[in-house]
């Protein structure tokens, strides 16, 4: 299985290494976020609550898991590709393991997110933002990317798979987007965000993302806040790509 999902998910590499713009253009959003709206609320670390004088700095993290976090509701329109144009059924006839065309799928989301994360933080450096807890932080901070992407492409992959429609694929994606990001301390301090605002966050796995890497760049590091956020994750994608594979078994007795 391992030696499977090695090879499918090299084969996603090199689909997407014919077309690397698709990881430029992913990067659009992510720098327009962290440039403009940086400079635009860069007051608003006056209300309290931040951990830090500086906006650009509390952003940068959360701007590297809510990239990784998009990406990945995106991630089943690869799926909907490979099942239009008969490449799954193709793989279908051949011995190679069921669980690693949909486990690669997931994998090649996450690797595209950890690219993207070190491109942003490197950015974020330039502007000036200093992660206190140096290389330990860095890697946290990848690591929640890469688990809050797993988590929810293993979502994305098991809605292709049940609807296998682009339109029903973008407006699930579209549906589950903006509500969870605005639903989570992405943008603004937990203490600043309405009560009930803040008990809906407790629950969603973008804000779980967002406390693991940003609590590595500011003073203070909770080690055990980041450890129990990121096993949080950890569980969570394990679930979703369960979900995803079952809804391949129920695919594969559709045909």
């Amino acid at each position: 299985m391992l030696s499977h999902t090695w090879y499918m998910t090299v084969r996603q590499a090199r689909n997407l290494m014919r077309e690397p713009i698709w990881i430029v253009l992913l990067l659009v959003q992510p720098m327009v976020w962290l440039l403009l709206y940086g400079q635009l609320f860069k007051n608003v670390t006056r209300l309290g609550g931040f951990g830090t004088g500086s906006y650009i700095t509390f952003l940068a993290p959360a701007i590297v898991v809510m990239n990784a976090f998009f990406g990945a509701t995106w991630s089943g329109m690869s799926m909907i590709t490979d099942l239009d144009r008969k490449v799954v059924e193709r793989f279908l006839a051949t011995p190679a393991s069921r669980f690693s065309i949909v486990l690669s799928q997931i994998v090649r989301s996450a690797i595209t997110a950890a690219i993207q994360a070190v491109i942003i933080l490197l950015v974020s450096l330039a502007l000036g933002v200093h992660i206190h807890t140096g290389v330990a932080g860095w890697l946290v901070i990848i690591v929640a990317a890469i688990l809050v992407n797993s988590a929810f492409a293993g979502i994305s992959q098991a809605i292709a798979l049940l609807t296998r429609r682009e339109a029903t694929m973008i407006a699930v994606a579209n549906f589950i987007g903006l509500p969870l990001l605005f639903l989570s301390s992405t943008m603004i301090a937990r203490t600043q965000m309405p009560h009930w605002m803040q008990t809906a966050a407790k629950f969603n796995p973008v804000d779980w993302g967002v406390r693991a890497a940003r609590e590595v760049v500011l003073p203070g590091t909770s080690w055990g806040t980041v450890g129990w956020h990121l096993l949080l994750l950890l569980g969570l994608s394990a679930l979703t790509a369960a979900w995803a594979t079952w809804t391949f078994g129920a695919y594969q007795r559709s045909l």
